[in-house]
């Protein structure tokens, strides 16, 4: 397996209210070999200047630290009341702070669990909608040498990703790639490592974090685990990913949580039009996995915070071992 860098992104961190470069301290103090900033605090957001942005890529080269930035958005719609907002200055924000911080990579999440609400508009609306705001965006994000990483995360598939890039008449390695997050996969109902696979061309970035899956009469509960106490197939994705060019970072997320998935709703599950039967029972198969794991269980998010450190740390030594065993 090509060595890649292992790091973390601050969303783990975020309980305990670090600055950028005291997270990039705790970084370095536990083994992590960069950060992921995929977004912060509004007040530490509103504090960014240029010179605190040049002080943190100082920081960070002193101490060979990668950097990856965040703050970046892609659908053009509050994702609560649905109303139509413009994007473009939050994304040129975000592009030109990685310009300061010589950083590619900005990470881009709406937020938004919009085939979980029917108030929501369809989602060939909003991929339309979204290829029109990030069209009007490239010339804005190649000018800042910057490429837009959509988190696979509840808005759209990695079919619909693709889809998505093709209307935007984009190729891999131009102004869009993907976030890579191993675990939100499942819970829009797709196999991690099939997902994985459609989505390699694009990945710039990655959100690594194992997770799993229980089935009841209400649908599934997906969640995320302990890096190698998870169902997900990390081996078969970090090989998967050996395959990319380029300086992709294992960059650990990690949280709290679970999210309920209902699948035995018929109106919910047509919202999946890519969904076929082969990636429905490859997700059972993660679901059997999480069953006959005792450690394969969700965290309450309330929790979290008495043990991020902890995690992280467990984490970081899990995926270092593991990829140096792949």
């Amino acid at each position: 397996m090509k060595s890649r860098r292992i790091g973390i992104d601050n969303y783990g961190l975020l309980p305990l209210g670090l600055t950028p470069c005291d997270t990039l301290r705790w970084a370095a103090a536990h083994g992590a070999e960069g950060v992921a900033f995929s977004g912060l605090p509004p007040a530490q957001r509103d504090a960014l200047d240029r010179s605190s942005l040049v002080e943190l890529a100082e920081f960070a080269r002193d101490r060979h630290l990668y950097l990856e930035w965040g703050g970046a958005t892609h659908i053009p719609r509050d994702m609560t009341s649905w109303g139509r907002t413009d994007i473009f200055e939050a994304n040129q924000r975000a592009a030109g702070e990685a310009a300061t911080l010589g950083v590619r990579v900005v990470r881009s999440c709406s937020g938004g669990l919009m085939r979980w609400t029917a108030e929501a508009p369809s989602t060939e609306t909003l991929l339309a909608e979204t290829a029109m705001a990030l069209v009007a965006q490239r010339s804005m994000l190649r000018d800042h040498n910057v490429v837009l990483a959509i988190e696979t995360h509840f808005e759209f598939t990695s079919h619909e990703l693709v889809r998505l890039f093709e209307r935007c008449e984009a190729a891999p390695g131009d102004y869009l790639g993907v976030c890579l997050d191993t675990m939100n996969l499942l819970t829009m109902i797709e196999d991690p490592l099939g997902a994985t696979r459609r989505l390699l061309p694009w990945v710039v970035s990655t959100h690594i974090k194992d997770g799993g899956v229980l089935l009841d009469s209400t649908g599934l509960t997906t969640f995320t685990a302990t890096i190698g106490e998870g169902a997900i197939d990390l081996p078969g994705i970090l090989a998967a990913l050996d395959c990319v060019a380029g300086d992709v970072h294992l960059s650990i997320e990690d949280h709290g949580g679970s999210f309920a998935v209902p699948i035995f709703d018929p109106v919910f599950l047509a919202r999946f039009p890519d969904l076929t039967t082969d990636e429905l029972v490859r997700v059972m198969q993660v679901a059997l996995r999480s069953e006959a794991s005792p450690g394969c269980r969700p965290l309450e998010r309330e929790r979290w915070p008495e043990v991020c450190e902890e995690r992280l740390e467990r984490d970081i030594a899990a995926l270092r071992a593991l990829a140096g065993r792949v």
